[in-house]
């Protein structure tokens, strides 16, 4: 083989493995499936490898690049890359891509799935009829979703595409991105707010900010205190953005009442102050799933790994000479 391709992805399994081998054999590369996490690890991958396809959980610092000579490309599999250090991926020549569009629809309806479940108590209920019950007096309070007002923290691909699928129900959306121009915003029928408008207004509130030095625990006691008391939030974005502990004092006090999400700050987590709550529901960073996203992202990711192996242009790249 003259390519060598090492994935570590904890959700690709072997119909995935399969369908990069497939891609990827078109420029004479061996794909091997490894688990990357610790430094070492990930640097001796980065000397043997052409190409490293990576989860959210394959952290890939700068010194990686300093010390690596085979490297070509790294393949995020997935949409965000804050675990990899993109200035000195592009300051070493070596091109970054991910996947931007392969699972909008999936995290949207994710999202709205848990902010959903969260507000109308389902886990309450299904509780209280297991066990015997028949009481709906355990689901309040619950608000009607057409008079409720649903907030937007950052206002990228999948919110859009959340904005647009809530837009029959009848509910207010409002967004805060400072990024963005009002006119952006407010051509999906919505309004921009500040961040405290935000907090203040939102009944139901889907947080979709990347991970960074400015936006970490973005989400504290003090933003907490200012949200309705019967307020939910769900996170389909990153762990970081929300403090865990100052969330659970949130719900301990009523400041919120409820809160779904798909990332925590270790995952899967251990310590996390939110696990024995009853009034948060979990799932295990699956927002991106379905069939038809896994067949997608295979094909996007190996498709522009191939591409930048065989000395092309790739269709989505994050930095490098293109």
């Amino acid at each position: 083989m003259s390519h060598r391709v090492i994935v570590s992805d904890a959700k690709a399994d072997e119909p995935d493995l399969e369908r990069y081998r497939e891609i990827l054999a078109e420029v004479d590369a061996e794909v091997v499936s490894r688990e990357l996490r610790s430094d070492d690890e990930i640097r001796e991958a980065a000397n043997e490898a052409d190409a490293l396809i990576v989860d959210t959980g394959t952290s890939i610092s700068a010194d990686v690049f300093e010390e690596s000579e085979e490297l070509q490309v790294i393949g995020r599999a997935g949409i965000g890359v804050d675990n990899i250090a993109l200035d000195a991926a592009e300051e070493a020549g070596i091109v970054v891509v991910n996947a931007p569009t392969y699972s909008l629809d999936e995290v949207a309806t994710h999202a709205l799935s848990l902010l959903l479940a969260c507000s109308r108590r389902l886990r309450e209920y299904d509780r209280e009829v297991r066990e015997g019950g028949w009481d709906w007096h355990v689901g309040e309070p619950t608000v009607r979703l057409r008079e409720s007002t649903l907030g937007l923290a950052g206002f990228g691909r999948i919110p859009r595409r959340l904005a647009v699928m809530v837009q029959r129900f009848g509910c207010d959306l409002v967004v805060h991105d400072p990024y963005l121009p009002n006119g952006e915003i407010e051509s999906y029928n919505t309004e921009s707010v500040e961040f405290e408008g935000l907090l203040e207004r939102s009944d139901l509130l889907s947080i979709h900010l990347p991970l960074t030095d400015e936006t970490e625990g973005t989400f504290d006691r003090e933003a907490f205190e200012k949200m309705p008391d019967h307020a939910v939030i769900a996170n389909t974005a990153r762990g970081g953005v929300v403090d865990e502990t100052a969330l659970a004092e949130a719900l301990d006090s009523g400041e919120i009442s409820g809160a779904g999400l798909d990332v925590l700050n270790e995952e899967p987590p251990e310590n996390s102050p939110l696990l024995d709550r009853e009034d948060v529901l979990f799932s295990p960073h699956a927002g991106w799933y379905s069939e038809s996203a896994r067949e997608d992202l295979c094909r996007e990711v190996g498709g522009d790994v191939a591409r930048v192996l065989a000395g092309e242009k790739p269709e989505n790249p994050v930095t490098g000479e293109w």
